[in-house]
């Protein structure tokens, strides 16, 4: 006879009330709870075992291991091992209980994990790879960002400065590492709302692949006040960075709505989320270690509890600030006053010369540190930011400038919303010049330009997805009378007018994407690796127009294909036997087809493989010749092209193309 006792605290998982339960109830409720537990299971239970509660001794269950003929032996052949019992122990509590009940794995003493040669493994650090030059920086910013020319000089300078210094010293770290008052480039960005100020730190940050952390200054509180901790935005960098602590401490961290925690002149007290904020920033915005383990989180405390039973040692839980790059940015509202009561000349007299600062359109250019001081920010706060840009206010051109850049989010943002129902729109210039108009009105932006486009749009949106239209025209007369403009729509949809309309903007659409790559034709050619001859400009003006999508997508994705398509000469070789030579109008085509049809140049290698190898390989064993060049008229023609070697002769070779048409590199 063997006895198995289950105390209270097994009883308070499965017998939460035995108070008001009847012992009867109890042994059913036993039976159906214990039995899947043990490995005789296969014996009956009402013939074997028998179940006893008492409060003090708990779960008393008695049975016979020789309940049947069967020997100790048979029995001993079935019995799991404990990581099969652990997991059958685990999938019934899952089943019985959710997530409420869990088995809790046994204690194993922490051991150091080691490599093949018996010592400890270290994990691979990551360190940063940076190559950039600020002209490289300002010529990709110069494709999204328009106007903020001073902006873009001092961000892409002193950002590239600052993380090339950082490669520096890390390729010979005993040369700087003990160098003292090294000063840190961190940047403060001031300019009216809307004009790209976050827009431009995130492309950034998305073009140095760093890892980056963007948080808003009025969330946060002095440390030990209720709200956020400025040490957060260290910590949240070891999370973008996948816990890499070397490559967190070279990351960027940018805090918008700076001017918002200036300190209020009414205030009596302490300031927590003020000036308590500026004060709490001083030391990360400096050189600082910031503990990676919060004492008050308990999250982070059983993270270093399972960290330390894995590897058997405690890692290191701090992060240094010394290379990480801070970015303020704020808008400022007040400070033009500020500026002007300085530079205002106060003489006396007829010959006094009096300005009006208000009319003074630059005046943030002009802002000294003692205006941020007189605004609310400490004087230490602000000697940490020696870093100044100013972002110019945009204009009623500049905001139409915006609406034509092909990687803008905006227009695109609206086609993808009326692709979601089926319709392709195309805009005309001149209302885009209208929606710039509006947005100039609003005063906040580039911001009015979402609310410029949706309102003229939103009636079209509404209405158009419950009819059977495809193409939309977005044109000056849609914008400025948008009810009547539908009206007619829906009444005239199948009118060919609308139909020219549509092709004519689609037109226009292509000829601006066809200006612009060819506008920045070397920048674009240099950075994909691709020489873009006006062919392939065009084929990528076909396939923007024909796909949402940004240009740098479509000239990645037209990299990809030609490199798929050159592909095709090693195939046909290797499969064939036969060396065939595609000539670069050939490769357009093929690249050209692909974006049509959406198919691979693998699935047009099938196609050409049908067209050519009986041919070629006829023409190789009258002739002799093992290589050929493809032209398009090939492609297009192959049994004209067949035949007409075969009547060439051997004695006849094919001209050479043209080596300036031949992909350079």
């Amino acid at each position: 006879m063997s006895t198995f006792f289950f105390g209270p605290a097994f009883r308070q998982f499965f017998f939460p009330a035995l108070a008001d339960i009847t012992t009867e109830h109890h042994y059913r409720y036993a039976k159906r709870i214990l039995k899947p537990f043990f490995y005789f299971s296969t014996i009956p239970w009402d013939n074997g075992f028998r179940v006893k509660y008492s409060p003090v001794v708990g779960l008393e269950i008695t049975g016979s291991y020789a309940y049947s003929q069967r020997t100790m032996s048979e029995y001993s052949e079935k019995i799991p091992d404990p990581k099969e019992l652990e997991k059958e122990l685990g999938d019934f509590l899952a089943k019985k209980f959710g997530g409420s009940v869990k088995l809790a794995p046994p204690i194993v003493m922490p051991q150091a994990a080691k490599n093949d040669e018996g010592e400890p493994s270290t994990k691979n650090r990551k360190t940063i790879d940076f190559d950039l030059r600020p002209q490289d920086l300002i010529a990709y910013l110069d494709q999204y960002v328009v106007k903020q020319t001073a902006a873009k000089d001092v961000l892409a300078t002193k950002i590239c400065t600052h993380f090339n210094r950082i490669k520096h010293i890390q390729s010979a770290p005993d040369d700087f590492n003990d160098m003292v008052g090294i000063i840190k480039n961190n940047v403060l960005m001031l300019g009216p709302t809307g004009v790209g100020k976050t827009y431009m730190v995130r492309l950034i940050a998305k073009k140095i692949g760093v890892p980056f952390v963007k948080g808003d200054a009025t969330k946060f509180s002095e440390t030990g006040y209720v709200g956020g901790d400025v040490e957060d935005l260290v910590r949240d960098l070891v999370k973008e960075a996948n816990g890499d602590i070397e490559l967190a401490q070279c990351g960027i961290i940018y805090i918008d709505e700076i001017d918002k925690i200036a300190s209020s002149r009414n205030l009596i007290g302490a300031d927590v989320s003020r000036t308590g904020v500026q004060r709490a920033l001083l030391k990360p915005m400096e050189e600082t270690e910031v503990d990676l383990k919060v004492p008050h989180d308990p999250v982070s405390m059983l993270q270093e509890i399972d960290r330390f039973r894995k590897t058997g040692k405690k890692e290191k839980s701090n992060i240094n600030t010394k290379h990480i790059l801070f970015i303020m940015s704020g808008a400022f509202s007040g400070l033009e006053t500020i500026i002007g009561r300085r530079i205002a000349d106060r003489k006396i007299g007829f010959g006094a010369s009096i300005s009006s600062p208000s009319q003074e359109k630059d005046i943030l250019t002009k802002v000294k540190s003692e205006d941020l001081v007189e605004f609310g920010f400490e004087s230490e706060f602000v000697g940490r930011l020696p870093v100044r840009t100013i972002f110019e206010r945009l204009t009623e051109t500049d905001l139409c400038d915006i609406l034509k850049n092909p990687n803008n989010p905006i227009i695109l943002g609206k086609k993808l919303d009326f692709a979601t129902y089926g319709i392709d729109v195309k805009f005309q210039t001149e209302a885009l010049a209208v929606l710039a108009q509006r947005a100039f009105e609003e005063n906040t932006g580039a911001r009015g330009l979402v609310s410029a486009v949706e309102g003229a749009l939103l009636p079209f949106e509404r209405t158009l997805p419950s009819t059977t239209i495809t193409r939309f025209a977005v044109s000056r007369q849609v914008i400025e009378r948008p009810n009547e403009h539908l009206d007619e729509l829906l009444d005239r949809f199948g009118d060919e007018t609308f139909r020219q309309a549509y092709d004519q903007l689609a037109a226009q659409e292509c000829q601006r994407i066809v200006k612009y790559v060819t506008e920045n034709r070397k920048t674009f050619s240099e950075k994909h690796g691709i020489q873009l001859t006006d062919s392939r400009i065009k084929l990528a003006a076909d396939a923007y127009c024909r796909r949402i999508s940004d240009i740098e997508k479509v000239l990645h994705r037209l990299k990809s294909r030609y490199e798929e398509t050159k592909a095709i000469e090693l195939y046909f070789i290797k499969n064939h036997g036969i060396n065939i030579v595609l000539e670069e109008e050939a490769i357009d085509h093929i690249i050209g087809q692909c974006f049509i049809t959406g198919d691979t140049p693998e699935g047009y290698f099938r196609n050409l493989t049908a067209d050519f190898e009986h041919g070629l390989k006829l023409v190789r064993e009258k002739t002799g010749r093992t290589r050929f060049f493809i032209t398009r008229d090939a492609l297009e023609k192959p049994d004209s092209f067949i035949a007409n070697i075969l009547r060439q002769g051997d004695d006849d070779p094919q001209p050479p193309p043209n080596p300036d048409n031949r992909l350079e590199g």
